[in-house]
């Protein structure tokens, strides 16, 4: 089966993702959703998470390394903890997160290493 990098979904009325079958596994310890560097949002599976984002946002090289702290206020700012629901594989995302992100309904997600990105179709 190849892999899925991409696709394009639509919210449904309670604002929730339903994310492809072929991805779904990848969620299986959760799913950790955060503001990007950007105007879109990033989405984790909560073992990445746990394992690379908290890891990298915990080592600065000092107390005071204002960029180490810029970056967990960015990624910690609005962060929330879903479950993908097992009947249908969606997840719901917070009207701040999409306010942030600038999106209403459409919806694009690309791949990006170990994390996928969320943001409006161009």
């Amino acid at each position: 089966m190849a892999q899925v990098d991409y696709f394009e979904r639509k919210l449904d009325d309670k604002r929730r993702l339903t994310v492809p079958v072929e991805v779904r596994e990848e969620f299986s310890s959760g799913v950790v959703i955060t503001r990007g560097f950007g105007r879109y949002l990033h989405v984790y599976p909560k073992m990445v998470w746990d394992e690379d984002v908290e890891a990298a946002l915990n080592t600065p090289t000092s107390i005071l390394d204002e960029k180490t702290a810029d970056i967990n206020v960015q990624f910690r700012r609005g962060k929330t903890e879903a479950e993908l629901d097992d009947k249908q594989g969606r997840i719901t995302i917070e009207q701040h997160l999409l306010d942030y992100a600038g999106i209403d309904r459409a919806v694009v997600a690309v791949r990006a290493g170990k994390y996928w990105r969320l943001m409006v179709p161009d």
